[in-house]
C-alpha cells in the first residue's frame, strides 16, 4: 500500500471520537506501511463550495474533463484515483450522511469521467478498492435500541458503488452522546473490530472500560 486518502466529514474534529479513531487507524496503517503517503481532506472546516451554473451546464453538455469548470472535480478525482485505501470519518446528521460528504460525492460522480451510463445502469470507471467508513451518532440506529432510521449506509453504499467501489467495511460508533462508559465500549468494540482487518493489524487492542 502506498497512499490513503482519509476525509474527514464531521464538523466538530476536535471532539469526534470518530476522528480521533481514524487517526489511530491511519498510525495504524504507517507502522504497517512505512512509506505509506496520507492524503488529507477535511470537507467540514475546509469545505467545498457549492456547484455552479457553469458547473451544472458543463455536466449537461459533455464538457471535455480538461475544461478548467472541472478543475476541482478534477482534483478530487485525482485523489481518490491516487489512492490505494480510502477512510471516511462521517457524522450521521438527521438521518443520512452530511452535506459536506454529500458535496464531495457529487463532485467526484461525474458521467463520463467517474461512472458512464449504460443499457443496464450506471457502471463505474474507478478501479476497486477497500473503503472503510466510520459513522458517528449520538443515538441508535441499528439493533434492538433502534430509534431512528438510517439513510446514509444505503445512499454511500450505492454513490460509491456507482463510482465502482464496492469493497466497503462500516463501523457504526453509536449511542457517543449516552453513558461515558458505553461510549468506552462502544470505541473498543470498533477498534477490536478493525484491529482484525489486515490494514489495520497494528492498532492497538482496547481495553474495556467496567464500572466500578
Amino acid at each position: 500500500m502506498k497512499t490513503v486518502l482519509y476525509l474527514n466529514a464531521s464538523p466538530r474534529p476536535a471532539a469526534s471520537h470518530g476522528h480521533r479513531l481514524a487517526g489511530e487507524l491511519l498510525a495504524a496503517l504507517r507502522q504497517g506501511y512505512p512509506r505509506l503517503q496520507v492524503l488529507e481532506r477535511d470537507l467540514a472546516t475546509a469545505p467545498l463550495p457549492p456547484l455552479s451554473t457553469d458547473y451544472a451546464e458543463a455536466l449537461t453538455r459533455r464538457t471535455p474533463p480538461e475544461a478548467p469548470v472541472f478543475a476541482l472535480s478534477e482534483t478530487l478525482i485525482g485523489e481518490l484515483e491516487a489512492s490505494d485505501l480510502l477512510l471516511i470519518n462521517t457524522p450521521l446528521h438527521n438521518f443520512t450522511l452530511p452535506a459536506a460528504l454529500k458535496l464531495w460525492l457529487d463532485f467526484v460522480l461525474r458521467i463520463g469521467r467517474t461512472f458512464e451510463s449504460t443499457a443496464e445502469g450506471k457502471r463505474g470507471l474507478l478501479a476497486d478498492r477497500p473503503v472503510y467508513l466510520l459513522v458517528s451518532s449520538g443515538g441508535h440506529h441499528r439493533g434492538p435500541r433502534a430509534r431512528q432510521p438510517d439513510f446514509l449506509t444505503s445512499y454511500v453504499r450505492h454513490a460509491l458503488g456507482t463510482l465502482g467501489l464496492l469493497d466497503l467495511h462500516f463501523s457504526y460508533l453509536e449511542g457517543l452522546v449516552g453513558d461515558p462508559a458505553e461510549v468506552a465500549d462502544t470505541l473498543a468494540s470498533a477498534r477490536e473490530q478493525l484491529s482484525r482487518e489486515v490494514p489495520f493489524r497494528h492498532l492497538a487492542h482496547p481495553v474495556t472500560t467496567t464500572l466500578e
